[in-house]
């Protein structure tokens, strides 16, 4: 692939994370938010490397303090807070998602790709959360975990959703058309 095109994707992942993590819905300290849902898209239609670049990018943009984050936050002490787990971990997340996903558009494929990125994802908040606010496991399972099953279950249906048709109108540009 052209370097061109792999930095423009990476930066276009980069600034839909960005766009779609300020919106979120409040639920403790920690806060329903996009972020999942625009990584998980970018992880579910480009290839490991552009995606977790991608979120690289996104997260160096809010340690160099732009307001990108969650809640419009940004700054270096979002890493140290009680979703700084959920931050170190989405790289992760996206490379684990786009590995299974496979870039081929095929539904079931995404959908189980995504459920296994936000289980790697719980399990990088509930160990970031443990750390960060020297609670038990148990603890950090029914604070950091339990309380977005459902709310994750429907974003992981919506990026389904979502990265079936972009997948259909995209899979025509050199990009969509083999894996590497």
């Amino acid at each position: 692939m052209k370097k061109i095109e792999s930095m423009t994707l990476i930066a276009l992942g980069a600034a839909l994370i960005a766009a779609l993590s300020p919106f979120t819905i409040p639920l403790g300290p920690i806060p329903i938010t996009l972020q999942t849902l625009a990584i998980g898209l970018i992880a579910s239609i480009y290839r490991p490397k552009e995606a977790t670049l991608s979120v690289l990018i996104y997260l160096l943009l809010g340690a160099i303090g732009l307001p990108v984050f969650a809640g419009g936050h940004g700054g270096i002490s979002s890493f140290y807070g009680p979703t700084a787990g959920f931050l170190f971990f989405f790289p992760l997340r996206a490379l684990v998602t786009s590995i299974f996903a496979g870039q081929k558009g095929q539904p079931i494929r995404i959908f189980l790709a995504n459920a296994l990125g936000e289980v790697v994802l719980f399990i990088g908040g509930a160990l970031g959360f443990m750390l960060i606010a020297h609670k038990s496991l148990d603890f950090a399972i029914k604070f950091v975990v339990l309380p977005f099953v459902v709310p994750d279950l429907i974003k992981i249906t919506l990026t389904t959703i979502f990265a079936v048709i972009l997948y259909r109108n995209l899979k025509h540009l050199p990009y969509f058309k083999k894996e590497k």
